[in-house]
């Protein structure tokens, strides 16, 4: 803002109106087409075709991930927003397709709440939970299989339920489990590289925030259907090369170059946890049939190599 003031002689509040302002509007004009707030079954079984083609985890309907966007202190404030780093921040929960498109978020939690109900006290959480996602009816992973639903797929941040995956927890797991977290973790880093291509395009992401809490949710709003935007238009365009982004190579994994542009100033901060782990018998026996069909009749050549 301080360059704009000096390079148009208007006042730095100006300046900020103007910026909220243009943010809005982006939001208001650009919303409905490139981040519906509905999706109907047909488009939930699109995206999970993708993720299935292009990323090998079936009856995936998205990857769920947390950021916390570090902002000044708010006045009165006192301590709703400092969190585990340190620093203020508000909440953002993503939720993304295969191809690094966002389909929702949702901005604006406390950021001390880290650690319990972030994720279940969400817009995104609270439509899971009351079955209100239009989601495909259950349906098997295989012609003889039981019938399983379409899920989100998330890291141990989250919560394990009927319509989310993560991985199995400890370290002494058995062949079939370490396959299956593979295989979850590898189509759950689409999300980490959707962040990665959002923080690493738009720059004022690479520090901190200082706007109040309105402001900065506007201006993340305006950013989040900018990227969607350049994504459904431009897919093939300079905006997200293949070399930034996270791929396999014939030596492995081969980590994007959003990677090396990380600063401890960013304004996007990881999250520890956001629910607790009480997890039903129906979400167990999930993943477990998860883990069964990926080591049997959902098995890649390739998954052998990471045990």
């Amino acid at each position: 803002m301080t360059s704009l003031h000096y390079q148009y002689l208007i006042g730095l509040t100006t300046v900020s109106n103007i910026i909220s302002e243009t943010c809005q509007a982006i939001w208001n004009c650009l919303q409905p087409e490139v981040l519906p707030s509905n999706i109907d079954k047909n488009g939930w079984l699109r995206i999970a075709k993708e993720f299935e083609d292009l990323w090998n985890f079936n009856h995936c309907i998205g990857a769920i991930d947390g950021k916390h966007i570090v902002i000044q202190c708010p006045a009165n404030a006192g301590s709703s927003y400092y969190n585990y780093k340190n620093c203020h921040s508000i909440v953002l929960l993503a939720i993304c397709d295969a191809k690094y498109r966002f389909t929702f978020v949702d901005i604006g939690a406390y950021g001390r709440r880290s650690d319990g109900g972030i994720f279940r006290d969400s817009l995104i959480g609270q439509k899971f939970i009351n079955k209100e996602m239009n989601l495909p009816e259950w349906e098997p992973l295989s012609f003889e299989g039981v019938d399983m639903p379409y899920v989100l797929i998330g890291d141990e941040a989250f919560p394990l339920s009927e319509y989310l995956m993560r991985p199995y927890p400890g370290k002494s797991l058995n062949e079939d489990r370490i396959i299956y977290n593979y295989r979850l973790s590898r189509a759950r880093r689409i999300i980490e590289n959707t962040f990665g291509i959002l923080s690493s395009q738009w720059r004022i992401l690479r520090r901190h925030i200082d706007c109040k809490i309105d402001k900065t949710a506007t201006l993340i709003q305006a950013l989040v259907c900018l990227h969607n935007w350049l994504r459904i238009n431009y897919e093939d365009s300079e905006y997200v090369l293949e070399t930034m982004v996270d791929r396999d190579g014939p030596e492995g994994f081969i980590p994007g170059s959003w990677r090396q542009n990380l600063s401890n100033y960013s304004a996007l901060v990881n999250i520890t946890r956001c629910s607790t782990n009480n997890s039903s018998r129906t979400a167990i026996k999930i993943r477990n049939e998860f883990c069964h069909y990926f080591n049997s009749e959902g098995a890649v050549p390739w998954q052998f190599d990471q045990c």
